[in-house]
């Protein structure tokens, strides 16, 4: 199926991942590589608040705030598992650091940052816990070993199986310190997949042995808009790509067959979502569709400093994309699985700038770390689950400063992120998601507050740290988890599906051997490969990918902890 041009839907880093590889590796010229997308900012965001309020979704939600910086989420590296990322990374040259790949940027600045997160786990008249205790009982061990265990010829066992399934008869393990972490690091949830708990099992288990620290954090020298994205999109307009942006694509034309046997993309149809006007790109015979089938920021919606951020309920342009492939073919997937259920799958986010260091001096102050080292996630001490247990209230990541390259000297920005947004804020007696900038930020002291050591409560500094507000914006993400929602394997596309002759899925949403989601790895991987299969490379080229749970020293050291 070797062709000559591409065509990418969608400007993620999947996309551009298999851009590099078609140039680098297939020898293409980049200029018959066309990308067509809604925006350019991905999953892996940051920016100015006021560059991505005219985007496609924030179109028809002013703000009257545009000040400030946004990061609708970030994602933790690991050198130890995400080869692919890295490998691609080391292909292209860094944004901000002369005669460095975007690799040896990331890798000098972790080296001399590296991360040891002194208070993870955080509750009220408690402040720091002990979290190297993971809290396990026997039902805990036996089940989680299970899953380890679990050979991958056995795993369609836990088809539509989701985590609180799994762990019905064992109640406990939702209270212990290490599903805290873990629900927070990765943003599982009870409903998420026990399919996709395993392969993180897999790909993870020495996490067992730093977890409460984060040890094995790696992380970019500043956003990684900036750090990741911007050198992909330079490296590729410098090689002639072509990126068009406000394109939503609304409908693949396919060519006629009898049977379901021949999956060739012919045309595609398209709107200019600046115009509105339709548009349309004919397909020849030697040109490659690759398409990021679904989207973790698809929906999202900005609030300001006084405005939630509003429900969008589209669908989603990627995930309706792919519906509607689906509709033609039977092997390419469920899409409803992953993005038909908001419950399993919203978050709300938010990003505070602030034009002096105050409140960041005192979150150092409570959690006895600097910034750049944290996720500090704050405990209720209360039941506010189903079943009637504690759970993580919030979550923030204090960065290392400055986290944009054009923040000032005197700024700080920090992330947090509540990950069940319908819980009633304790503070303001309403859902989340419902939460105004401001009344985020006074949820994020009132936390502080309730943990902080003294001698004088940051309570009493709440005016000024109000004072020094520029801007926090609420981000509400339908589909922020969607990738972990419960599914079977057969729910996600192969990356080249069974009969498709020029059509190439991407992205967190396709079915990959051994591969965890939610990580660039797996996003860049699916691009490699789909590269790879356009170029005519055979697959044994691609980047090894290492396999933990096979490795004994590695499976006794997360024993030991298990007992610990």
């Amino acid at each position: 199926m070797r062709k000559n041009k591409a065509v990418m839907i969608g400007a993620g880093i999947a996309n551009m991942a298999a851009a590099v590889y078609l140039i680098q590796e297939g020898h293409w010229s980049g200029e018959n590589i066309t990308f067509y997308a809604l925006d350019q900012h991905g999953s892996n965001d940051g920016d100015t608040t006021d560059s991505v309020v005219d985007d496609y979704w924030n179109k028809n939600h002013p703000l009257s705030n545009t000040k400030g910086y946004i990061a609708r989420g970030g994602r933790m590296l690991n050198y130890r598992t995400y080869v692919d990322l890295m490998d691609l990374l080391d292909r292209i040259p860094s944004m901000t650091e002369p005669n460095m790949t975007a690799a040896e940027d990331t890798r000098d600045f972790d080296a001399k940052h590296p991360t040891f997160d002194k208070a993870r786990l955080l509750q009220p008249g408690q402040g720091i816990l002990n979290a190297s205790k993971l809290g396990f009982n026997q039902a805990d061990r036996k089940l989680l070993t299970q899953l380890i265990l679990m050979p991958d010829d056995e795993e369609t066992k836990l088809d539509n199986v989701t985590i609180a399934d799994y762990f019905a008869d064992d109640p406990h393990f939702f209270e212990t310190n290490f599903w805290f972490m873990w629900e927070t690091t990765f943003a599982f949830r009870t409903r998420s997949s026990a399919q996709e708990l395993r392969r993180y099992m897999h790909q993870m288990i020495y996490e067992f042995t730093q977890i409460e620290h984060l040890v094995g954090v790696n992380r970019t020298r500043y956003n990684q808009y900036e750090s990741i994205m911007l050198p992909l999109i330079n490296y590729l307009k410098a090689n002639g790509c072509q990126i068009i942006l406000n394109r939503r694509v609304t409908a693949f034309e396919f060519k006629d067959t009898t049977m379901t046997d021949e999956i060739t993309v012919k045309g595609l149809q398209m709107v200019n979502t600046t115009t509105n006007q339709k548009e349309h790109v004919a397909i020849d015979d030697d040109t490659a569709v690759i398409f990021t089938n679904g989207s973790i920021t698809d929906s999202a919606t900005l609030g300001d400093y006084d405005t939630p951020a509003p429900e969008n309920m589209d669908y989603g342009a990627a995930s309706s994309l792919w519906r509607q492939a689906t509709e033609h073919f039977y092997n390419l997937g469920n899409p409803d699985k992953f993005f038909a259920d908001r419950d399993a799958s919203e978050w709300v986010s938010f990003t505070l700038t602030t034009k002096d260091h105050l409140l960041l001096n005192e979150i150092t102050r409570i959690t006895t770390q600097l910034p750049g080292n944290a996720l500090n996630s704050f405990l209720s001490t209360t039941p506010i689950t189903p079943l009637n247990q504690i759970d993580v209230d919030m979550s923030i990541v204090v960065h290392h400063q400055p986290h944009f390259t054009s923040q000032k000297p005197n700024e700080t920005v920090l992330w947090g992120y509540f990950l069940y947004p319908r819980r009633n804020s304790p503070l303001f007696g309403k859902p989340y998601i419902e939460l105004t900038g401001k009344e985020m930020l006074l949820e994020l002291i009132a936390h502080l507050s309730a943990v902080d050591p003294g001698p004088v409560n940051i309570k009493e500094k709440e005016d000024d740290i109000l004072a020094s507000v520029i801007n926090n914006i609420p981000v509400y993400m339908p589909y922020a988890s969607a990738l972990f929602n419960n599914r079977a394997k057969i729910d996600r596309p192969e990356v080249i599906p069974e009969h498709a002759t020029n059509l190439a899925f991407t992205g967190e949403f396709v079915e990959q051997p051994y591969q965890m989601i939610f990580t660039e790895q797996s996003a860049v991987r699916s691009g490699e490969i789909a590269a790879y299969h356009f170029a005519g490379i055979p697959m044994s080229h691609l980047v090894d990918t290492p396999r933990y749970d096979r490795d004994i020293k590695t499976l006794l050291r997360a024993t030991k902890k298990l007992f610990a």
